[in-house]
């Protein structure tokens, strides 16, 4: 439906070139016309990815949830920047403290590969 609309919309565009004999009258209204919808789609797709953000929140939110994970990672999305790198230094601490105490690379189960 959209890109029916968009193809109807050039033909369009391309018809009444002629028509006006490709005054600057008409130059200018095409380049305002498609600044305008320029304009307007970064809004549609700022909001269009916000909404995919909080979808893929609250999806990571309910497996926090539901596995053994630390339910303080819930929300994490709403801490500043300071809080963040905190959190992440804690995890990257946690990592490299549970690395230093196996001293067997660990295996992928299928490959029977080291990860």
């Amino acid at each position: 439906m959209t890109f029916t609309l968009a193809f109807l919309a050039i033909v369009a565009w391309g018809l009444c070139g002629p028509l006006f004999d490709f005054s600057q009258n008409w130059q200018l209204a095409v380049n305002t016309s498609t600044t305008i919808t320029t304009f307007l789609m970064v809004f549609v797709l700022q909001n269009s990815q916000n909404r995919d953000g909080q979808a893929l929140q609250a999806k990571l939110d309910e497996l926090i949830l539901t596995s053994g994970a630390e339910n303080r990672f819930i929300g994490i999305d709403q801490l500043d920047g300071k809080e963040l790198k905190k959190v992440r230094a804690d995890i990257n601490g946690k990592v490299e403290a549970e690395e230093s105490a196996t001293t067997e690379p660990r295996v992928s189960s299928d490959a029977k590969k080291p990860l």
